[in-house]
């Protein structure tokens, strides 16, 4: 059965959403460590963020980065193997249901 065409159970939702706040503090953790580091040391001012966060490049690549990350928390939804399991290796190209090596 093709479990695309499944509702997805409440275990893999589980997964998906503690694989959410995962990523999600650890990459805030790391923002807020940089930025503070950056403007401690003079390099970065508070305002410079939001200028960089306006350009037309900073968005591109923000929509790429977003693009890419629901793709690998989507994974969660079509994997065999344990959904609770961390998608921080999903370059290693684990098999999904539906797919032949």
């Amino acid at each position: 059965m093709n479990r695309r065409a499944e509702a997805p159970d409440r275990r893999q939702l589980a997964g998906l959403v503690f694989e959410l706040a995962s990523q999600l503090h650890v990459e805030r953790a790391q923002r807020v460590a940089l930025q503070a580091a950056l403007e401690r040391s003079g390099v970065l001012e508070p305002s410079a963020i939001a200028a960089v966060a306006a350009e037309a490049a900073a968005r591109q690549l923000s929509r790429q980065m977003l693009e890419e990350s629901i793709a690998r928390l989507l994974r969660v939804l079509t994997e065999d193997i344990d959904p609770r399991r961390p998608l921080r290796d999903a370059r290693a190209g684990r098999k999904t249901r539906g797919t032949q090596s």
